[in-house]
């Protein structure tokens, strides 16, 4: 099982130092994809690359986008490590239950920055929030520290596991993109009706209507189906 469709997404990293030692952990467990979502330090720098030692190719391979939703069409399953469990409707893993992803499709593992971590309105991207377990005390993991322990984990998980060809699915699974693309067009006729008439509780209502359609697990054909209704009910008006 190759490495190549496993990635590692820094969201918002503060600290050069951080973002070199991730660097390094993903060599170290011969991985090679790292995507930085808007991060704080100039990418590259002298500093990340010092820390991140042997890993400088990793580090000249990495892609900087400026937001998240500009990544999702890259992602198949998208996994958030987080110490906390949240409000919302989407499933809580820990390391033993990566066993049961399918790491045939792309993979992606977010991280969220130092000082904050996710957001629940980042964590509505997801299709997993990742908690790897530490003392009820003390849970709080270094950035750097946190992927190092996934990607050992998935290192060794996809060097002895051994995946046995599955039946061919009558349907395709939607991709984020597709999903993503419906849910906009959905929240573009809700803005035209003025659905959303509090406008205080517009940035909750979204993220609760993007945590939905996220894990409806949806076909191709059924996010066609629903772009096209939302499509009609605004030519409707």
């Amino acid at each position: 099982m190759t490495k190549g469709n496993v990635t590692f997404i820094l969201h918002k990293p503060q600290l050069s130092e951080n973002i070199g030692a991730c660097a390094r952990g993903i060599k170290n467990f011969g991985f090679n994809k790292l995507i930085l979502i808007n991060p704080k330090p100039l990418f590259p720098n002298d500093k990340i690359i010092a820390t991140s030692v042997g890993a400088k190719d990793i580090i000249k391979k990495s892609k900087v986008y400026e937001n998240l939703e500009n990544i999702i069409g890259q992602i198949d399953i998208l996994i958030a490590t987080s110490a906390r469990i949240r409000n919302k409707n989407i499933k809580h893993i820990e390391l033993r239950d990566l066993k049961k992803i399918n790491f045939k499709k792309k993979v992606g593992f977010l991280f969220g920055s130092e000082a904050s971590g996710l957001s629940n309105n980042e964590i509505t991207y997801t299709n997993y929030t990742l908690n790897i377990l530490t003392d009820k005390n003390f849970k709080s993991l270094n950035l750097s520290h946190s992927l190092v322990i996934i990607a050992q984990y998935i290192s060794n998980l996809l060097s002895k596991e051994k995946f046995q060809p599955k039946k061919t699915k009558k349907f395709k699974a939607a991709s984020k993109k597709e999903i993503l693309s419906m849910t906009n067009l959905c929240i573009k006729h809700l803005d035209q009706i003025n659905f959303f008439k509090q406008k205080e509780k517009k940035p909750i209502m979204l993220e609760n209507l993007r945590n939905i359609f996220y894990k409806m697990e949806l076909s191709d054909k059924e996010t066609r189906i629903l772009s096209s209704v939302f499509a009609s009910l605004g030519k409707k008006r």
